[in-house]
């Protein structure tokens, strides 16, 4: 099945779709000819500002916080990509109890609302912060993806599952944006740990595989895509020679904040047991599955940033920044 036959004359819809990740889909789904894209969100500023770019699509104002309201949104829906989230690690940590209402009750919400209008394929958003969690954030979409997977064990004709990233490169909140605005206003880069790893994945390759996942689940599973990392230095003397004409010496080290990995795991030694591999994906069976694929690995390997491809050279890393784009898009 290609792209196109996943998407044309499909009614769509995306929760979070104001933020990074949902403008990004929206724009590559548009171009396939779908039914319908709607957009569901709380922030009312940023769907109207959308609706500029795309009036086109359908907008609704929502929390998935709230059951009823998301169960009005699945009305004649096929597809859902679940977006939205509390993804930010500092806010997390100071208000735990917010995590857990909008990723954890929200997914639960989510896939009650789905099964209730037989939407076709739900696929859920998550993070390398959800394994081996250990920060609020992370426990709140480790147990998202839980919640998300576990629909299947049940006989239900929606098929649900899960993808999983680590650093999307110039999404809100990632580390590229805040170093460009460092530079704007004058300041200094703030790096934590000079040897801290990071996945480097543009949005484009995000959308490419919550498609790939929307076509090959059969229910449950958690789909990785393989991606090339670097060091935090390494990357930031890559955006100072982009935009800062290579000015070394605009770096401080301040230390690991808390809840912070060094380096991001995407596939841990349990999963990799009933995980299979191929170039560009790991796919993790659930648990459950009566047959579940042997890796070829030894049991103890893990996938992260740290064993993944290492960028070290500025130029590899320049080209992944211009492949990027603007970050101002990514609102």
């Amino acid at each position: 099945m290609k792209t196109s036959d996943q998407i044309t004359a499909k009614s769509i819809l995306v929760t979070g779709g104001t933020g990074s990740f949902g403008n990004k889909v929206a724009q590559f789904l548009e171009g396939y000819n779908p039914k319908r894209i709607m957009i569901y969100s709380r922030d009312e500023k940023k769907q109207y500002e959308m609706e500029q770019r795309h009036p086109d699509y359908a907008y609704m104002v929502g929390d998935v916080r709230d059951a009823e309201r998301l169960n009005t949104a699945m009305k004649g829906v096929d597809l859902v990509f679940h977006a939205a989230a509390l993804k930010q690690v500092p806010a997390c940590e100071s208000h735990p109890y917010e995590a857990v209402k909008t990723n954890i009750v929200g997914a639960q919400n989510l896939a009650e609302a789905a099964i209730r209008n037989d939407v076709a394929v739900v696929v859920g958003l998550s993070t390398d912060k959800a394994v081996k969690p250990i920060n609020a954030m992370g426990v709140s979409k480790a147990m998202m993806e839980k919640i998300i997977c576990s629909q299947n064990i049940y006989p239900i004709a929606t098929r649900f599952c899960c993808v999983r990233y680590g650093n999307v490169m110039g999404s809100r909140g990632s580390v590229i944006p805040l170093f460009q605005r460092q530079i704007t206003e004058g300041r200094k880069l703030t790096i934590t740990d000079p040897s801290m790893t990071r996945f480097l994945m543009t949005l484009e390759q995000s959308v490419e595989l919550v498609l790939h996942a929307t076509h090959h689940t059969v229910g449950g599973e958690v789909f990785v895509k393989k991606a090339p990392a670097a060091t935090v230095l390494n990357l930031a003397k890559a955006v100072l020679t982009k935009y800062a004409d290579g000015d070394f010496d605009r770096m401080e080290i301040t230390g690991v904040r808390p809840g912070e990995k060094r380096h991001e795991v995407l596939v841990n030694e349990y999963e990799m047991t009933r995980s299979t591999e191929s170039d560009n994906f790991f796919v993790i069976y659930p648990e459950y599955r009566q047959q579940i694929p042997k890796h070829d690995g030894c049991f103890g390997a893990e996938y992260t940033s740290a064993n993944t491809n290492q960028f070290e050279k500025i130029d590899q890393l320049i080209a992944l920044l211009d492949a990027m784009g603007d970050t101002n898009s990514y609102i």
